[in-house]
Order: structure tokens, then sequence, then C-alpha cells
């Protein structure tokens, strides 16, 4: 037994909780798994032992068992993790998701920090181990030689998850495709050619991305999403730098602009007073045409990169990368969302994080710590420092 754990109260049993919540009660946490439909949870759970217990998701049952110093663990949508974390806020207990830090997420900072209590997010795949090796890259260039705000700075950072087995339609889905297709109607905005850039149509931006993964290299297809700009500041980008790109995005297989083309011309026409249903129309047709089957492997791509230059010569370049694939016990997606979810949980339990609202640790000790739990699971990081073999290319 930990005789350090607080109880965690973990909402949801879907596919991106399971590996996270079997190392959490493998591990011995005290753990109430709370999930509408118990088959679910009985899946999520068969064959442990430990000090779990599965919970009917009722109305009030949770506000109800929730304890002072409690931990709470939300993978429901994102909309209901406010109203979540104010929960936890009157009932004293911390709160974890792995989903973006929002205005009203934001807003329960103060209250938190008065009250000695957590509220940890952006600690899943995107956001979450991607923000991991951002602050790894910009620590070891800001500890490196060539540092200097004054260098021109590219940064590019993307994330994707598509079937391992490329289909004619270059992508699956695990669940409803209606967040996708909101995503895309959203506009994004980042740094391109040195100004802020507001992208309409995310599909008008994608371009080829060449990626040095550990089999070699590989070229998908990315695009910018959501707003970038934020992270300039999370990352230790000041203002006084010199940044010639920013973009966090999205990556997909080769070839999936092309076999998507339909689908865009569908939520470009979609009228904005019908958004809601015409998007869930489409939804329901793709759900049903390229759901994942029971038993298919997906593939989970990160590649985050920053190259620094001056009057065209290159100072300093590298990358790090992530290419994981599904096995017969936990879906790539799922690993990479809930394993650092656990780690966040963990840190809590063990008083390793300061109280407030805040994204993934920022710390290099901690990351490493946690990206060697990560690879323990199967995931590995792939680093790559370009200028380092054009001097061995160079040498030879």
């Amino acid at each position: 037994m930990n005789a350090n754990a607080k109880t965690i109260h973990w909402l949801g049993a879907g596919l991106a909780s399971v590996p996270g919540i079997r190392r959490l009660i493998a591990k011995d946490y005290p753990l109430k798994l709370w999930e509408r439909d118990l088959d679910k949870a009985i899946l999520a759970t068969r064959g442990l032992a430990g000090q779990f217990e599965i919970c009917e998701a009722t109305d009030g049952a949770l506000e109800a068992t929730i304890r002072a110093g409690d931990i709470v663990v939300s993978m429901l949508p994102a909309s209901f993790h406010p109203a979540i974390a104010q929960l936890c806020l009157e009932c004293g207990a911390h709160f974890v998701s792995s989903s973006y830090i929002g205005p009203d997420m934001q807003a329960l900072h103060d209250a938190a920090r008065e009250k000695g209590l957590v509220l940890i997010n952006e600690v899943g795949l995107d956001p979450g181990i991607d923000h991991l090796l951002a602050h790894l890259l910009m620590d070891d260039y800001r500890k490196s030689s060539h540092f200097d705000p004054s260098n021109n700075h590219d940064f590019q950072s993307y994330c994707g998850g598509f079937p391992a087995i490329a289909n004619d339609f270059k992508y699956k889905f695990s669940w409803s495709p209606l967040g996708v297709l909101k995503a895309l109607k959203s506009p994004a905005r980042a740094i391109q050619d040195g100004r802020e850039t507001v992208i309409e149509r995310p599909w008008d931006a994608v371009e080829d991305y060449p990626i040095e993964l550990a089999s070699g290299f590989e070229t998908f297809q990315s695009y910018p999403n959501r707003d970038s700009l934020p992270f300039m500041a999370e990352y230790g980008i000041g203002e006084d730098w010199n940044v010639t790109r920013f973009v966090r995005g999205t990556l997909r297989l080769a070839g999936w602009s092309e076999a998507w083309a339909d689908i865009f011309k569908t939520i470009e026409t979609t009228h904005s007073e019908n958004d809601d249903a015409e998007l869930a129309q489409l939804s329901d047709r793709l759900w049903a045409d390229h759901a994942y089957h029971e038993g298919e492997w997906d593939r989970v791509v990160m590649s985050v990169e920053l190259k620094v230059t001056r009057n065209g010569q290159t100072l300093w370049h590298k990358a790090k990368s992530l290419d994981s694939y599904g096995t017969n016990q936990a879906s790539a997606m799922g690993r990479l969302v809930s394993i650092p979810v656990s780690l966040a949980v963990e840190a809590i339990c063990h008083d390793e994080l300061a109280a407030g609202v805040q994204a993934a640790p920022h710390h290099p000790a901690v990351i490493r710590s946690w990206l060697e739990t990560i690879a323990e699971h199967g995931d590995m990081i792939h680093h790559a420092d370009y200028c380092l073999k054009a001097r061995m290319e160079a040498a030879e």
C-alpha cells in the first residue's frame, strides 16, 4: 500500500483512460472509478486486484463522496471541467485533466492557491507530452553557446493519431468525429514569416512535413490549429525574441488533404445557424464509415522542433519525436494520454506540485523522470541533433 496516497476519483473509463487507471491501481493507490456504463468500468479493471472501487456516476453521487485532500481526475469532455474543478474547490480536493486550460479554468487560480489545491491540466498527449518536449528543447537551447534572443527562431510542434495501417481515407476515429470537424471549422493563429497570422481555414495551410523518426525520415502533412501564441510565453520565449515561426498544430498521414477534400467542402458550406445539426449529421456518417474496428491498432506521431539561424546560417537545430503503435493491451492514444495523467496524480499524492491552476511541469529533471516512465510503457522519445549530424557528415 502507498501510505501517502490520497483517494483518487477517476471520472470516465473510456479508451483514453484505461492504461492510466490500471497503472494507478497496480501501484496500490486507492481509486474510485466513476462511470455511467458499469460494464465499461468492469472491463477497464478486469484482472486487477487492489484498492479500487467501481462507482455508478449517478447525479449527486460524486459530490457526496469527495473528501478534503482527494484527487478528482476528469476524463470527461472539456466542457465539464470548470464545474468539476469548482466542485473540487468547494470540497477541498485537487483536480487533474488532460484538456487545455480555458478562461473559466484559469479564473480559479487564485482561489485554488489560497486553499493550497492543485488544479493541473494539459497533462495528456497534446496538450501534455508536447509541452514536456518543448520545455526540454528550450532548456537545451538556452544553455547552449548559441543562445541569443536576436537569432531567428523557427519553432514547430505537431501531433496526430491515425491508423497503424493507412486506409484510403488516411484516418480513423476512436470516438465521435464531431470534435475533429468543429476544430477544422475553427480559425487558427500562429507566427509565420515573422508575423502574426490568422488561418481561417486550416486545410488551406496544409504543408508536407518530414520528420526524423527512430525508423528514419517520413513525410506527413501538417497544419496549424487553435491559438499557438499563448504558448510562446509558456515555453519561455520572451517578447524580445526574434521569432520567424511559432506553430503548434496537427499531423496527418501523407495524402490526407486529398482524401478529405469533400469533407472540407461540406464544412465550408455549412451555414452558421445550422452548424451543429449539419456537422452532427456528417459526424454520424463518418463514425459509421471510418471508426476503428475492435482489435485494430492505431499509431501516434509527434514532433517538436526548434531551428535557430542567423544571416542564413543554421546555428542550432534539434527535434524530439515520438512514433508509437497500439498493442493488444492498449491503444497508443490511450497510453499517451492517460499515463501522463497518472503521473500528474502521483505528483499530487507526493506533494510535488505547487497550488493553483497549471499545465504540464517545466522542470527538466521532472520532465525526464516522466519521460522515463512513459518509455517503460513502450513509448520512446527520439532525439535528433541536425547540426551535430551535419558536422559529422562534413568530417567524413
